[in-house]
């Protein structure tokens, strides 16, 4: 489990496919953390698991070391990654970490596009397209993680005709993780807030929604969970 709070920024240093996936070696740079083995961390925020070589005496201390599997590799954008790609990094959450932003558990539901910057003079803004079936989970100043991101999910439609939301990013956020280098086109991990999705799963269950259908207010109100 993790909040989204991102702790450093890492560069990729290796990604060397092999029998099950690939091996993963990312320099934290100055990120004072100090993992050992089996250590749970975020990487753009999907959960690996942090398992340096037993039999490399002298390793680099400074690389994060990480098997990661194909079907890992496929359902996010770590497969896209090259030497030299900076990534969000986020150790997991521990009973005194401070909830700063929400929880994330580092499952990733799907690789979204940035399909817009708007960078004004006194806001940023990202504009990410989703596939259809991530938008029932999209609520408007809801929580998401981007790459590992806690965000808040500044506007999204009100139908089920437009697949984006669009989300604004602080100063602080644009100095501390890798959103700020985004161009249009590229891709993004998407994990959307672990409560939307269990209340949804719920009133679909009931019949209240359609699988497809948005989550608005009035059905909220309807199935008891809002006043």
């Amino acid at each position: 489990m993790f909040t989204g709070i991102i702790q450093a920024r890492g560069s990729i240093a290796s990604l060397q496919p092999n029998a099950f996936g690939a091996r993963l070696l990312i320099d934290r740079g100055h990120w004072p953390y100090q993992p050992t083995r089996g250590d749970s961390i975020a990487v753009n925020g999907v959960c690996l698991t942090h398992a340096p070589s037993s039999d490399a005496p002298g390793a680099d201390p400074t690389l994060l070391c990480f098997d990661v599997i194909r079907e890992t590799l496929s359902r996010t954008n770590l497969g896209s990654l090259r030497v030299g790609d900076q990534v969000n990094l986020e150790s997991s959450m521990r009973a005194d970490t401070p909830i700063a932003g929400h929880f994330v558990q580092g499952h990733v539901d799907a690789v979204g596009k940035i399909a817009d910057i708007h960078s004004g003079k006194d806001e940023y803004r990202l504009t990410v397209a989703v596939e259809p079936a991530v938008m029932p989970f999209i609520v408007p100043k809801g929580s998401i993680a981007i790459d590992g991101v806690s965000l808040t999910i500044a506007s999204a439609p009100g139908s089920t005709g437009s697949n984006s939301f669009t989300v604004a990013l602080i100063p602080t956020t644009l100095d501390l993780t890798t959103l700020g280098t985004h161009h249009i086109g590229d891709t993004v991990n998407i994990e959307t807030d672990m409560i939307v999705r269990s209340v949804v799963h719920v009133l679909t269950l009931q019949g209240t929604i359609q699988p497809a259908s948005s989550l608005t207010m009035e059905k909220l109100r309807d199935a008891g969970f809002a006043e």
